[in-house]
């Protein structure tokens, strides 16, 4: 009987909150300076046209606007800007409506443009099927249209 009522005490004892503990942080900020915020504007109408313009202290700076649209949409233009970690500064303009998120930067990749050339080789492979086509269409009759016997070859 003392063993139980122990064993209960202990796991108790082990159960306590462990006050001690810190969660890990969840970003990757370096310091927890707070950053001030120079300016705040954010105006919205009756009509559901809105702007936004905020800028911090670390040279963070968001300008966004935007009204309805078609089919209840929002079109909204905008654009950011900031120092990335490494130092390079990062500026992106955008545009969001009914096609959708459209954001422009020097710094985003680019596919390159279309068409481009097609190679050699392709070119060559579609004569060379066009060539076979036109034999196999040649060379090939229209059904008889009478029925003929299988043939077990």
């Amino acid at each position: 009987m003392k063993f139980v009522i122990l064993s209960a005490v202990a796991v108790v004892a082990l159960a306590a909150p462990q006050y001690d503990y810190e969660p890990p942080r969840s970003y990757s900020g370096e310091s927890s300076e707070e950053i001030a915020i120079l300016r705040d504007s954010r105006e919205q109408d009756d009509y559901g046209r809105y702007s936004v313009n905020v800028e911090t202290a670390n040279g963070i700076v968001l300008t966004d606007s935007g009204a309805p649209g078609a089919n209840g949409a929002i079109n909204s233009q905008g654009s950011f800007s900031y120092t990335a970690p490494d130092g390079t500064p990062v500026r992106v303009t955008y545009v969001a409506n009914e096609n959708g998120f459209q954001p422009q930067s020097n710094l985003l990749p680019v596919a390159p443009a279309f068409p481009h050339p097609i190679p050699q080789f392709v070119l060559d492979q579609i004569a060379k099927a066009a060539e076979e086509d036109a034999r196999k269409s040649k060379s090939v009759s229209a059904p008889s249209g009478s029925y003929g016997a299988p043939r077990y070859d």
